[in-house]
């Protein structure tokens, strides 16, 4: 009986190493920044936007499936092409404020073939015209 209970034991232990390995290997999204900022814009001025750089810090290629964000407003523009490891990508968010006086709060959600779902958020207060 001992020997079942050890024999189950070591291959918990074993099975716990293999996931927190596994875990640890295959694309890794590292932004240099999650959120941004715009402060006071204009209503008028029309269009801002914001560039969020990362790094693929994962030992596998980096594939964006896709990028979604939170209101029609709000307009994300990311590369098709895969991400080697150790090099950088670029997620451009664009935020339109046509008919959006007020304070403003938007999600950027990102899939890829990794592990983790990324959010980025803008915000940022409009001037009316």
């Amino acid at each position: 009986m001992k020997r079942i209970v050890s024999l189950f034991t070591l291959t918990l232990i074993s099975l716990m190493a293999f996931t927190t390995l596994a875990a640890d290997n295959g694309p890794v999204m590292t932004f240099e920044e999650k959120t941004h900022d715009f402060g006071t814009i204009k209503e008028a001025d029309g269009p801002v936007s914001h560039t969020f750089e990362f790094t693929n810090t994962g030992n596998e290629p980096l594939v964006i499936i896709n990028v979604n964000a939170s209101c029609g407003c709000t307009r994300p523009e990311y590369s098709k092409e895969p991400i080697k490891p150790g090099k950088k990508g670029k997620i451009k968010v664009t935020y339109n404020p046509a008919g959006r006086p007020g304070e403003f709060s938007k999600d950027v959600k990102i899939r890829t073939n990794g592990n983790k779902r990324p959010i980025l958020k803008i915000t940022g207060t409009v001037i009316p015209k």
